[in-house]
């Protein structure tokens, strides 16, 4: 397949990509040219202003995937301005278990419904990131259902890669022996794995499928198990203020995705619990070695 991928360039979209070369596919990625790839001569490149639709027009004219894997689509205004000049067999946004207003355990895809929802056009910076996704999806299954596609829900993502270092961050403070305000210790929360990310958005670009679908991997762990893991691991031990810095997941209660729809698809997540120690573990070393 022809495949064009928006957001290849850093965490998630890197797996993505590399997933995707694996599977043989031809891929395109497009950038603004300000970031550098790890793909050599592996992929094509055409250079864009996401949120400009001039740029995006003139980058697209007379081109035609098969599909494109859009990792930057946050709100209405983001699908208009791309999908006015896009022309491909399938699209895939990367959306969010942020579109969820009442997140639980086993948070079904049912429970959000883009096309209940009263669609807004808007840019970015015209509400709360909770809800410019849940327009981007309004617009993407409301105004643009001619377009066979699927938006892919994800809890949080991490790994090694990545950026916001929202978990990195626990395991620094408590290395560093800096105080943390924390509100959910005990709340029970859901992850995938970055890489397991990028894999999944590969597979589902090759399926039939439309619609919502939730991406996480199965079981959940609390802030209080992973701090329990680096005290045991370091001997050092967190300290509580609530004059510290505020936890990453403050305001986060117990909560993660049903991935059932995904597992009748074929599709099968590994256990957060397989790999969350390994993370953190590197999380560690990196922290100690940053004294």
């Amino acid at each position: 397949m022809k495949v064009l991928v928006l957001g290849g360039t850093r965490f998630f979209g890197v797996h993505l990509v590399n997933s995707l070369l694996n599977k043989g596919h031809n891929v395109t990625i497009a950038t603004r040219g300000k970031a550098k790839d790890v793909f050599g001569d592996k992929v094509e490149r055409i250079l864009i202003e996401r949120t400009d639709p001039n740029s995006l027009a003139e980058a697209l004219k007379n081109q035609y995937f098969d599909v494109v894997c859009d990792n930057l689509a946050y709100c209405s205004n983001d699908i208009k301005f791309l999908l006015d000049s896009l022309k491909c067999g399938r699209y895939v946004m990367t959306s969010s278990a942020s579109v969820y207003m009442n997140q639980h355990l086993d948070t079904a895809e049912s429970e959000f419904d883009p096309l209940l929802h009263p669609l807004k056009w808007c840019s970015r910076q015209d509400y709360p990131y909770d809800e410019i996704k849940r327009q981007a999806e309004c617009a993407l299954f409301g105004a643009y259902c001619q377009f066979p596609a699927v938006a892919v829900r994800f809890p949080y993502v991490i790994g090694e890669d990545d950026y916001t270092q929202r978990l990195y961050f626990y395991v620094e403070q408590i290395i560093k022996g800096n105080p943390i305000n924390i509100d959910n210790l005990k709340e029970q929360i859901g992850f995938i794995n970055s890489r397991e990310a990028g894999d999944f958005l590969a597979w589902i670009a090759e399926q039939k499928f439309i619609g919502a679908i939730n991406g996480s991997n199965i079981g959940t762990i609390s802030l209080q198990e992973i701090i329990n893991y680096v005290e045991e691991k370091t001997g050092k031990k967190a300290i509580y203020s609530a004059e510290g810095l505020d936890g990453a997941y403050n305001g986060q209660k117990s909560f993660n995705l049903d991935a059932a729809r995904a597992n009748s698809l074929g599709y099968n997540f590994t256990e957060l619990k397989s790999w969350i120690y390994e993370l953190l573990d590197k999380y560690i070393n990196k922290a100690i070695m940053s004294l």
